[in-house]
């Protein structure tokens, strides 16, 4: 089981990551992305799926119309690790 990241290594993760919020209360990060519309999001949704399965760990999202809200947490865990800021990092580089 990956083990939770101290604050220091989580606000050297965050600085790394392009909007990425940290929740205190779900030891948790998040994100709201907005696109053109619906058809856009739901692409965007499918490429982070296949990521997220590549990487067998899977987000907490939602979407409505053109709008995708992604939160990363370790649940096995009980927290934010290492696996979270990871896959936030390729969820950045999907929409480059």
């Amino acid at each position: 089981m990956a083990e939770i990241l101290t604050d220091k290594q989580r606000d050297k993760a965050l600085a790394t990551l392009n909007g990425w919020v940290y929740d205190d209360v779900g030891d948790s990060i998040s994100h709201v992305f907005k696109f053109k519309d619906f058809s856009e999001a739901f692409g965007f949704m499918c490429r982070v799926a296949l990521a997220a399965e590549s990487a067998n760990h899977h987000p907490d999202w939602t979407n409505s119309f053109n709008k995708v809200t992604i939160i990363l947490t370790s649940h096995d865990a009980g927290g934010l690790t290492q696996k979270d800021t990871a896959l936030a990092k390729i969820i950045d580089e999907i929409l480059i």
